[in-house]
């Protein structure tokens, strides 16, 4: 089976089209998690953290409909004819799309599956405002 490539990144800091519409990274399939995931920013102690940071990932993993999107993620990314590129997009980069992210990263691996991660937005700065975070 070919490798896979994950990409996180944040909707804030992408290029626009013409029109304003944020340019996500091409891939197979673009896992948009601004409103189907809430901000974990909520959880103070991971502000100043990355979704590198284990206790980022407990706490995008235990945040409703986590677990399912893994779990739909993971076998989408298995089927026989799988895609070559997910991405995986919050408001900003930091925390939900980096922590799932990752945490997709290591379960496809654990199913035998060569991954390759990319982070676009995951060193930049915490985003403050927004209109959907």
């Amino acid at each position: 089976m070919h490798p896979i490539r994950l990409i996180s990144f944040g909707y804030l800091h992408l290029p626009a089209s013409p029109d304003g519409t944020p340019i996500p990274p091409t891939a197979d399939r673009v896992e948009d998690v601004r409103e189907r995931l809430r901000d974990p920013a909520a959880a103070r102690d991971i502000l100043d953290l990355d979704g590198f940071h284990p206790r980022v990932q407990e706490v995008v993993l235990n945040t409703p409909g986590a677990r399912e999107l893994i779990d739909n993620l993971t076998d989408y990314a298995n089927l026989p004819a799988g895609p070559r590129r997910i991405a995986i997009g919050c408001a900003g980069g930091r925390h939900r799309a980096s922590g799932l992210t990752e945490i997709l990263a290591r379960a496809l691996r654990e199913r035998g599956r060569e991954v390759e991660v990319e982070h676009l937005h995951i060193h930049l700065p915490r985003v403050l405002k927004s209109a959907a975070s």
